[in-house]
């Protein structure tokens, strides 16, 4: 890994820095949330994680998975493995292979891209179906049941 400024996450590390491009690259967005997850620090578009400065060194991308095939044939990307699988839809991107904004641009756009593409996620407070109560855990209502 780079001399640049480490951030840690439980035991793992990301560069701080590279996070630094990639928000840069970004730029002002309302739609941008960062998140640590996955060892690193992800950016995500309405909820949906476009790139991530990660833990394990460069850059984790979440690509369109019929897109996969053509960017690893066509650039330095590799499938990311996540616990002994192959995710398809998701490529890193070694910090080797991007030392320049120009380098590191493609990736943050295909990223973006894909995440813009995807419907919104749920918020946090409508995800679940359970609220908490001094009872415990109760069914929270159907939107239908609550007219």
């Amino acid at each position: 890994m780079s001399n640049s400024l480490l951030c840690t996450i439980g035991r793992m590390a990301y560069d701080e820095a590279l996070a630094g491009r990639i928000r840069d690259l970004i730029g002002p967005d309302p739609e941008l949330t960062e998140k640590k997850m996955f060892g690193g620090l992800a950016f995500l578009i309405r909820g949906h994680m476009a790139i991530s400065a990660s833990g394990q060194g460069g850059v984790l991308v979440h690509v369109d998975p019929g897109r996969t095939g053509e960017l690893i044939a066509t650039t330095a990307a590799t499938v990311a493995v996540m616990q002994g699988r192959e995710m398809d839809g998701w490529l890193r991107v070694s910090a080797d292979n991007l030392a320049t904004d120009a380098d590191l641009s493609p990736w943050v756009e295909i990223g973006i891209g894909h995440a813009r593409s995807l419907p919104p996620k749920k918020t946090a407070g409508n995800r679940g179906r359970l609220n908490r109560s001094p009872r415990g855990l109760v069914p929270r209502p159907l939107a239908r049941e609550r007219r």
